[in-house]
């Protein structure tokens, strides 16, 4: 174990391995986007269904950012001790409520895709 330089030696990227990957990438954070959606969708406060389309206009599957555009959205969200007599399962904080019941399956589709 001397001492001794490397010489002549380089990193080079598989260009085709790279845009795979980036397609993978791409896919697994549009799997994880529409799952979120989808598992949020009976947590969310439903009274007109206006809540729940503006998460599904308000993003861009792919992104990695889901947007609840409706301008009551923050309030709803917050406002955890409203009760929601027409579906108790319905309320406040429903990502943190959908990220403790379905992270894993989430994540191991996301994995499948890689």
């Amino acid at each position: 174990m001397g001492g001794g330089n490397v010489k002549g030696m380089s990193l080079v990227w598989n260009e085709l391995q790279l845009a795979e990957r980036k397609a993978n990438l791409k896919k697994a954070q549009a799997y994880i986007d529409s799952e979120v959606l989808r598992y949020s969708d009976p947590l969310t406060p439903k009274k007109t269904g206006n809540l729940i389309n503006s998460a599904k206009t308000g993003t861009v599957i792919g992104d990695g950012e889901i947007n609840y555009t409706a301008p009551y959205a923050h309030t709803q969200y917050y406002n955890t001790a409203q009760t929601r007599d027409y579906d108790p399962q319905r309320g406040g904080k429903w990502f943190e409520r959908m990220k403790a019941a379905h992270k894993n399956d989430i994540l191991k589709g996301a994995k499948e895709l890689l």
